[in-house]
């Protein structure tokens, strides 16, 4: 299995309080309690965490992106990928990932991400997501748009890594007289692409199609499973079976000496994250015109913005927190049930401070990637 340390970057020093007095954390939240020296210290924080996950031992490091909320502090997320691109020795660099529809010019994206692969050697892993619907809202993009945008923005860009330019490319939402991108990656044909979702029918298949690695994010480990195996059903409607290693399962992990220890430590924490980071209204979440009927019948919003306490989340597999042994029993277990050879692990959740953060990641690398890592599980 692989570890890929997953960031949110949220801005952790806050009184989460405040939050609930606005009503959500996204969009609305006054940006009058942001403090730019807090900011400045929480970036450089944060950094160091990811390059302290690359000498651990993890395999990778993501970051991802999202706009006006304290959810997330990375509204572009190639400044902290060019970061750490330099800083990083040895683990893959993943953005995870880039809401392709939120832009009006793709080609910069396909620069970018062509940049970041070149300086870190082909280290890169390239992340696509239509964005969730909060996106939508403060970006002023037509909701009912984002799946064709999302396709189209993809098209372009793999055309642009691939194909010898100049060409012309004439769609729906994007016109370029001239395509003919400088630098190309440095990965042949084109860096990996990855595909987070927090279940769109849609995405599940189109991902399945163009057999990228299938991210599944926010979910109960049950529901987890049910979407990889749409994935894999989805896989075998266009002739190929899809293994392990093309699915990722985004989760937090948290460890200390015993469950209880764990449990009592990391509750205020997770519980912020779950009930006042991610607090938003439905609307918000799934805007009108987003998804379809089908998707929303699977996307579960009932674990987004509904109260839960550290140990539902803990029981319902959304999180996993307890003793080493507790931890390795159940990640086995899931990965078992959900079938993956990929785990994108945040390390820090919502307002765990740096010096909790610091013993998680080292007992993660001592007492679970070992174990884990020298042994495979499942197809390859």
């Amino acid at each position: 299995m692989k570890f890929f340390n997953f960031h949110l970057m949220p801005y952790a020093d806050m009184d989460v309080s405040l939050i609930r007095e606005h009503g959500s954390a996204w969009v609305t939240f006054p940006n009058r309690h942001y403090d730019p020296k807090v900011g400045a210290a929480l970036y450089n924080r944060y950094l160091d965490e990811l390059e302290y996950a690359d000498r651990l031992g993890f395999d990778g490091v993501c970051v991802n992106e999202h706009h006006q909320t304290p959810y997330g502090l990375m509204p572009v997320p190639g400044v902290m990928a060019g970061a750490l691109a330099r800083s990083v020795k040895r683990a893959k660099i993943a953005i995870l990932g880039r809401a392709l529809p939120l832009v009006n010019n793709p080609l910069n994206i396909a620069e970018e991400f062509a940049m970041l692969d070149n300086i870190c050697h082909g280290r890169f892993i390239a992340g696509f997501v239509r964005g969730i619907g909060a996106e939508y809202h403060s970006t002023g993009v037509n909701p009912a748009e984002s799946l064709a945008r999302f396709q189209e923005a993809h098209d372009l860009i793999i055309r642009a890594w691939t194909e010898p330019g100049p060409f012309e490319f004439d769609g729906e939402y994007y016109h370029y007289k001239y395509v003919n991108l400088w630098p190309r990656p440095y990965q042949d044909p084109h860096p990996p692409v990855w595909v987070p979702s927090q279940g769109s029918a849609e995405t599940i298949a189109w991902a399945a199609r163009h057999r990228y690695t299938y991210c599944q994010t926010l979910g109960a480990i049950k529901t987890v499973a049910g979407f990889f195996n749409k994935y894999r059903e989805e896989a075998d409607k266009v002739g190929y079976a899809a293994t392990w290693d093309q699915c990722a399962w985004s989760t937090t992990i948290y460890v200390a000496e015993t469950d209880e220890q764990a449990l009592r430590e990391a509750g205020p924490h997770a519980e912020a994250i779950q009930n006042e980071f991610l607090r938003m209204p439905l609307e918000m979440l799934l805007p009108p015109g987003y998804t379809s009927l089908e998707s929303f019948r699977h996307i579960q919003p009932d674990m987004i913005g509904k109260p839960q306490t550290v140990r539902s989340l803990n029981d319902a597999g959304v999180i996993i927190i307890g003793s080493p042994s507790t931890v390795r029993e159940r990640l086995a277990a899931y990965q078992e049930l959900a079938g993956f050879n990929t785990v994108l692990v945040k390390t820090q959740f919502g307002t765990l401070p740096a010096d909790m953060t610091r013993r998680n990641m080292e007992a993660i690398a001592r007492e679970v990637l070992p174990y884990f890592q020298e042994t495979a599980a499942g197809p390859a």
